[in-house]
């Protein structure tokens, strides 16, 4: 991202952060996704044990089964990404404005509060598309292989839901996705920013003169940041939108998946697949902001 795009005009930049974001969404997605699978399957079952889930899933369900749910991602998360760089983009732009300051900087002399909240507002945007795009994969991901499957792709168990709870029931947990969102992209781009101005400085160079490899590392704990920043709403997010609708639901609403959570696993199950996830991050962050 701040080695790749030079301060040039507004929507320059808003174009090349967006087909980069884009590119390194394809590639967070081909090297997150067995991971994701993991995750997921660990937050909603018993099992705490990652090891014994990926023999699970690679003896019962064969390797292919690591990227259920993946056909969505590509298509999708790869043009969130976009979305998020370039929201990002326009907020800073937009706090300067209203702080009265010069947009040569291209927004990075603001303090840390303003890239957090800079953050938010992509990840509030990026929710659009995030929040029914992870439900999707969410149910994929959990559904039994071979003649037991409830869905035979992404478009099918899209149809379904409908069906069944009309176009809402796409959304179904969307106001704990945008809570989640906006907290982990708050923490993902201030954490970013911070790293690469602190290199930038002991180097005594300019950001755009940054190797590869220190973006890279930069968006490895932007990658941390995002998860440790979010992970207890991510469980939670998970909860519901695996849950079933009507008489079948679980949990009446996030406030109930959180009680419920908290008696059967108490802290430890808010965290519960953390491992995997940080392994995950630093493999696909660091691609998406070396791109």
């Amino acid at each position: 991202m701040g080695a790749s795009f030079p301060p040039t005009n507004l929507g320059g930049a808003l174009a090349t952060n967006a087909v980069a974001g884009t590119a390194g969404g394809v590639v967070s997605v081909l090297l997150g996704q067995p991971f994701d699978l993991i995750r997921v399957r660990l937050q909603t079952q018993n099992s705490s044990n990652a090891f014994r889930v990926v023999s699970n899933i690679f003896r019962n369900e064969g390797p292919l089964a690591f990227y259920k749910g993946a056909l969505l991602p590509f298509l999708g998360v790869g043009a969130a990404v976009g979305i998020q760089f370039s929201v990002f983009h326009s907020a800073k732009h937009a706090i300067e404005r209203l702080k009265d300051q010069s947009t040569q900087s291209d927004g990075r002399n603001l303090p840390n509060l303003d890239f957090y909240l800079a953050g938010g507002v992509a990840g509030i945007a990026n929710s659009i598309v995030s929040g029914p795009v992870e439900h999707i994969r969410i149910r994929l991901q959990m559904q039994p292989t071979g003649t037991g499957r409830l869905y035979s792709g992404p478009w099918d168990c899209m149809r379904k839901i409908s069906a069944t709870a009309g176009i809402r029931g796409i959304f179904k947990g969307q106001n704990i996705a945008v809570l989640r969102e906006f907290q982990a992209y708050g923490c993902y781009f201030v954490t970013f920013e911070a790293c690469m101005q602190m290199l930038a400085k002991a180097r005594e160079k300019r950001r755009e003169d940054l190797p590869t490899w220190s973006v890279a590392s930069c968006g490895a704990f932007a990658g941390m940041a995002f998860w440790l920043g979010s992970y207890p709403l991510d469980v939670i997010k998970t909860r519901v939108q695996n849950d079933g609708f009507g008489p079948d639901r679980q949990y009446k609403n996030a406030w109930a998946a959180i009680v419920q959570t908290w008696k059967r696993g108490k802290l430890p199950a808010f965290f519960r697949g953390l491992g995997p996830t940080l392994l995950r991050t630093v493999l696909s962050s660091s691609g998406t902001f070396a791109m």
